[in-house]
Parts: structure tokens; C-alpha cells; sequence
């Protein structure tokens, strides 16, 4: 009996290379973590290798226009009309965005791995293995992961070696930094991955794996510092620092890119810990609350997830931390294993910008008039358990 296959992913394939052939417009847009970032290499240097051009590879800036596809982003990406928009590790929450995208004229497919809410956003095609109808047996893949399966499904069984060996050290490092669970094919995946980092040809991570503070380290404790350096964001000209380094070409550059790496992680790093003692600090006026939930208009939103899993590590309760805008607040939430942020969240969705993200990490937008609700609401959901 022949194997199911990841619902869509063959379908999407097809679309792509179509659009190389046929020498479309293709946009790559991807969340600019780590995953987002290892899933647009993978995808645009599989396009390359196969004779493709991406007009554009976009990662939205989370500080200016918050997580997901964004409004102000169709609004730069629309000169390339028409066009085949690729969303990577984002997406499957942007009912609002994906329609707005498919009015324009773009058309659409969506990667992601991010839980499925109550319906569906209005794209071409969509690759989630959560989805209904999904008959794949595996629903834990990175979206890195994924966009390894795609790269596959595009090369069919005629991926060169040495670019398979490369994108499975991605896929690796983006699976482990996600904290995708280590089964089934993710520790596969993980296990070949880390494998081949030892011998890489990435002049970006070479570099990383030679910095004098990660030298010495074994296989394992480098993978966690490499991860926690290429999660700083750092967006310029629309590309995070992790793009820009892991997509070098010379020793030089990306050794220079890679100290100045390392000097912003230490920043980073008492940043994080500034704003987990200060949340602690207004935390303990009231220690019986179900749930942290706090926000400031000087907090970065690209640290609030990192804090927000240290909290939440630490109390063993939900963490919501906010930035506060002028109108609306960013928002990154983490949980505990026993808890679904998701769910908690999907009884306010009416209330919410934009939600999603897996049960233990997820994230959102709020209205700021609505925060205190909101906070209601929470503490209502988590205080029942």
C-alpha cells in the first residue's frame, strides 16, 4: 500500500516549478526566527539549483509590522504582481492578510506548521500537516522540516548530495531551536543534521563554530549557543542577521558578520535578563494569579518569547508579555507542558488582531483597550485547571 504523503506538498511542488518554468514572479516571505530564516534558504537555493529567480525574499520586521504576512508588506511586494507567493513558517493565521493578497492578484501557497485554527485563510494551496484531511502519520516538523519535504518533492530523487547534507544541517538547527519534539523523523532528521554540521561548507556557520567562545564546546552545547545567536533577529534591509550570514560566501565576511553576532547576544542577553527580573518584580504582588501576563511600550518584541519561556520554565504557569503600541500591543505567550496557548487564546479570538502559534509558544496581536479583558479572560481559561 503506498505511503500517504503530506497533504498538498506534491500539489505545491507542481505550482513551483511551474512558476520555473514559466519564469513567474516568485516570492519567497518568511518569519524571521531561525526556522523562518533555514526554511527560505532552503526553499530559494532549491529554486536556484533548479534554474529558478525568486524576485524577492521578504522577512517582516516584528518590531514595525508585527508577526505573519502584513498589510505593509503586500503593499511593497505588490510591483511584482503578478506573482506566486511563497508564506514560510507563517500564514496559516492570516485569514485577513490572505485575502487582501489574493484580491491584489498574488497567488498563493502556504508552508507552515503552526496549529490549524477554525478555518482556513483563502490561499492556492496550503501544506500544514495539521490540517483536516491530512493523512500524513507525522505532525511535528519544523517548518524547516518542511521545507526540506518540498525541497524534496522539487528535485524529486535528483537532489545533489552535498545540497541535501546542507539542508538537513538547517533543518537540524531549525528543529532543535523551534523545540520541535526529538521523534520519529525529526530525530532522524536531527541526528543526520548535527552529523554533517561537523564537516560543513557554510562559510556563516563555519564561522560560528570557530568563534573562541564556541570552539571548545562539544557538538551539542555549540548547536544551543549557535541557535540562541541566530534567533537574534536584527533586521536589516529586510534581512535578519541569520539570513545575512548563513547565505555569505567568503571566510571574511562571515567571520566579521559573526563576531558582531556574538556582541549582540551578550546585549540580548542582559536585555532578557533586565525584563524577566522586572516582570518578576511586579509578579509577586500578586504570586496567585493562573497567569503572567505583563507589557511595557520599551520592551523589544523579538525578546518577549525568550523571556515569556524563561518565566514560564521558572513558575510553571502561561506567560504573556506584550509591547505596548500606540493602538495595538504585540505579544508573545509560553506555557508549560500541560497547558494549550492556542486554545486559551481561540476564546477571544474575536477580540484579537491576529493569534497562533503551537500549544506551548504562540503569540498575538490585542487591541490595547481590550488588554485587561483579555487578561480576564486568561485568568479565567488557566484558573479552572
Amino acid at each position: 500500500m503506498r505511503k500517504p504523503e503530506i497533504k498538498n506538498l506534491k500539489k505545491a511542488a507542481v505550482r513551483i516549478l511551474s512558476a520555473v518554468k514559466s519564469k513567474e514572479n516568485i516570492i519567497i516571505y518568511s518569519d524571521s526566527d531561525l526556522d523562518g530564516v533555514a526554511s527560505a534558504i532552503i526553499l530559494k537555493e532549491s529554486l536556484k539549483t533548479l534554474g529558478g529567480e525568486v524576485a524577492e525574499v521578504y522577512f517582516p520586521d516584528r518590531e514595525k509590522e508585527g508577526y505573519g504576512l502584513t498589510g505593509e508588506a503586500l503593499d511593497y511586494l505588490k510591483k511584482y504582481l503578478p506573482a506566486l507567493l511563497v508564506t514560510l513558517d507563517c500564514g496559516i493565521g492570516n485569514f485577513k492578510e490572505m485575502k487582501i493578497a489574493k484580491n491584489l492578484g498574488f497567488e498563493t501557497i502556504i508552508v507552515d506548521h503552526h496549529e490549524i485554527l477554525d478555518k482556513l485563510p483563502e490561499a492556492s494551496i496550503i501544506v500544514d500537516p495539521k490540517q483536516k484531511g491530512d493523512r500524513y502519520g507525522f505532525k511535528y516538523f519544523a517548518a524547516a522540516g518542511l521545507a526540506f519535504k518540498l525541497a524534496q518533492s522539487l528535485f524529486g530523487d535528483k537532489m545533489p548530495d552535498g545540497l541535501e547534507k546542507n539542508f538537513l544541517e538547517l533543518a537540524a538547527l531549525a528543529t532543535v531551536a523551534d523545540m520541535m519534539p526529538r521523534i520519529d523523523e525529526n530525530e532522524t532528521m536531527i541526528a543526520d543534521g548535527l552529523n554533517y554540521l561537523k564537516s560543513t561548507w557554510r562559510p556563516g556557520l563555519q564561522a560560528l563554530f570557530s568563534l573562541p567562545e564556541i570552539k571548545n564546546l562539544n557538538l551539542m552545547e555549540k548547536v544551543y549557543k549557535v541557535n540562541s545567536l541566530l534567533n537574534i533577529r536584527d533586521i536589516k534591509n529586510r534581512m535578519p542577521f541569520a539570513f545575512r550570514l548563513l547565505t555569505s560566501r567568503t571566510k571574511n565576511e562571515a567571520e566579521k558578520l559573526a563576531e558582531n553576532l556574538f556582541k549582540r547576544g551578550l546585549e540580548r542577553k542582559e536585555k532578557i535578563a533586565e525584563m524577566v527580573e522586572e516582570v518578576k518584580r511586579r509578579f509577586s504582588k500578586n504570586p496567585s494569579e493562573p497567569v503572567i501576563f505583563e507589557g511595557d511600550s520599551y520592551w523589544e518584541v523579538a525578546l518577549l518569547g525568550v523571556a515569556a519561556s524563561i518565566l514560564s520554565k521558572e513558575c510553571q504557569k502561561p506567560v504573556f508579555l506584550y509591547k505596548k503600541g500606540k493602538k495595538d500591543s504585540q505579544m508573545g505567550a509560553r506555557a508549560p507542558s500541560d497547558f494549550n496557548l492556542v486554545e486559551a487564546m481561540k476564546g477571544f479570538s474575536k477580540n484579537l488582531m491576529t493569534f497562533g502559534g503551537h500549544p506551548q509558544a504562540a503569540g498575538c496581536r490585542a487591541y490595547n483597550e481590550k488588554l485587561e479583558e483579555f487578561k480576564k479572560h486568561l485568568s479565567d481559561y488557566f484558573g479552572r485547571g
